[in-house]
């Protein structure tokens, strides 16, 4: 059974608790730091899409379209459907020559709370251009373009566009391609299971300087880059990815996951790490990524005293008082881990 990482308190008592894995790995592919089962097989769902993108940004067709790099970390983000997100995809849409009606990834409420009630009080309904996905989709309809692949089907596991997203994945994550089984994301995407060690390893590998020829290294320079110069695109207004970021971007970047998944790339000290909550859940990850960032030594407690609220905070009930506290475990990572 796989250790308690967060605790939930109400008074003195614990009320309830989340279990699950942590695993940090160093450049030569050692574990610095691990809780857990770290070879647990899961899916790392959106934090998978940093890797998706690569293939469409090795082929050249971020120049040929001429991407921004806002575009790009878009494309890599899991948005909350805020006007300027919206604006971002259509604006990668119109560059190849499609619009909001060929995304594939389905209808969704934007994740941003105002956003989605401005469109109920226009008496409008989502579309897939508000899923937090449609920026990965605009990419995968990009790369399916500039390949002159069909564009009806790019979601489809035999296209060639998601072909080459497996082959890249597999790359990075050292798994074989036939071994790694394909299930269906929330937008329709594929998706595949990997364990957490390999999922960390993946993440140290996309900074890594010495991993894969000119062109890869390129391609992960600019998710990389993206992601720290528009880490709104990352998610967006109260979001953890964005204020993690827009925070520590000299030195990680970090990508959640549903399911209780996080991931973060140490950029300069060339780290990966991969923490997945065993029941689900979607703050307890950000707890646990919050004490492995102020755990690691490489920022002053007032450079995160923005961030600190995510690792310990207090809980309140509907009248505002405060009820309890929910905390990462005492034991876990108790210790700098570098």
């Amino acid at each position: 059974m796989n250790p308690i990482l967060v605790e939930i308190y109400r008074g003195e008592v614990l009320e309830s608790f989340h279990r699950g894995v942590v695993c940090i790995v160093d450049r030569d592919e050692n574990v610095v730091y691990s809780e857990g089962n770290i070879h647990q097989l899961c899916y790392p769902r959106s934090a998978l899409k940093f890797f998706q993108q690569i293939p469409m940004l090795m082929s050249g067709a971020a120049e040929a379209f001429g991407f921004s790099m806002e575009e790009i970390a878009i494309m890599c983000g899991s948005h909350n459907g805020e006007e300027k997100h919206v604006e971002v995809v259509n604006a990668i849409l119109n560059k190849i020559g499609l619009n909001s009606s060929d995304l594939l990834c389905g209808a969704q409420y934007p994740s941003d709370k105002r956003s989605a009630n401005r469109l109920i009080a226009k008496g409008e309904k989502p579309g897939a251009i508000h899923n937090n996905c449609s920026g990965k989709h605009a990419g995968f309809l990009a790369y399916s373009v500039f390949l002159g692949a069909d564009v009806k089907s790019y979601l489809e596991a035999h296209h060639p566009t998601q072909k080459e997203i497996r082959r890249i994945a597999s790359h990075f994550h050292s798994m074989d391609e036939a071994a790694m089984q394909v299930a269906l994301d929330g937008c329709s995407a594929p998706i595949y299971a990997i364990p957490v060690y390999n999922q960390a390893l993946a993440y140290m590998r996309l900074v890594d300087p010495d991993f894969g020829d000119t062109a890869l290294r390129k391609a992960s320079n600019q998710v990389v880059q993206a992601a720290r110069e528009f880490p709104f695109m990352i998610a967006g207004s109260g979001r953890y990815c964005s204020d993690l970021i827009q925070t520590c971007a000299d030195e990680l970047i970090g990508k959640t996951g549903a399911e209780g998944i996080y991931s973060l790339a140490f950029h300069k000290e060339i780290f990966g790490a991969c923490i997945k909550i065993d029941d689900g859940k979607m703050l307890p990850q950000y707890n646990v990524a919050q004490k492995l960032v102020e755990q690691s030594g490489l920022f002053s407690k007032s450079a995160l005293a923005p961030l600190h609220h995510y690792m310990e905070e207090p809980l309140r009930n509907f009248n505002n008082w405060e009820t309890g506290t929910i905390k990462v475990a005492e034991s876990i990572l108790s210790q700098p881990w570098r």
